[in-house]
């Protein structure tokens, strides 16, 4: 059986190795941009069923896993860093606050016609964060490709007062719990798979 991750993040990689131990990444070609009047969970979910959709029509018998996250601050939708900068701007603005992130998964077998969607959403509540902190984390994790601009599987934790989530691993980019639930839906069990492929 053909798995396949539609993405090319080292960090969704890392997470869906904890539960699978054969598959495949390839690189969606898709347009991130946002709609115009599209909201979050309507972004989330257009961006993780594309991207599978993308793989799943060059694959049509592979399971294509597909994951956009979207994170939220004061209602706007939030970037990726990509400087020091911006990042110090964004981890300011969150002293003693919320920040929403809004985590999609889909799957998709184009050939059995099987498509399911599944998101998750999680609040991270920062502590009140000084000059000293902020400079002293971004120079340890370098976040620059987070959204957020934090590593919530390294010292970004370091921030939080607390985190409220069903699922601990949709922060990070891929919630694995969704994910298993949905190859479930579709007849597979993950467990079996596993072993026997060890």
């Amino acid at each position: 059986m053909k798995i396949i991750l539609a993405s090319s993040s080292s960090y969704r990689k890392k997470l869906l190795s904890r539960i699978l131990n054969d598959f495949e990444c390839v690189s969606p070609a898709i347009d991130e941009t946002p709609q115009t009047n599209e909201a979050p969970s309507e972004l989330a979910m257009r961006l993780s069923i594309q991207k599978a959709e993308s793989i799943a029509r060059k694959y049509p018998d592979a399971w294509v896993i597909g994951s956009d996250q979207v994170a939220l601050f004061d209602g706007k939708v939030l970037g990726k860093p990509g400087t020091l900068e911006i990042a110090k701007q964004q981890l300011f603005s969150f002293s003693d606050k919320k920040v929403e992130f809004i985590t999609g998964v889909s799957l998709i077998h184009l050939n059995s016609q099987f498509q399911e969607y599944h998101s998750d959403i999680t609040e991270v509540h920062f502590k009140k964060l000084s000059t000293e902190k902020v400079t002293q984390y971004l120079a340890i994790d370098t976040p620059y490709d987070c959204a957020g601009s934090f590593k919530v599987e390294s010292f970004g934790i370091c921030l939080f007062n607390s985190v409220e989530t069903k699922d601990p691993t949709a922060l990070e980019g891929l919630p694995l719990i969704a994910l298993t639930n949905l190859f479930e839906n579709a007849g597979i069990d993950l467990l079996s798979l596993s072993r026997s492929t060890i």
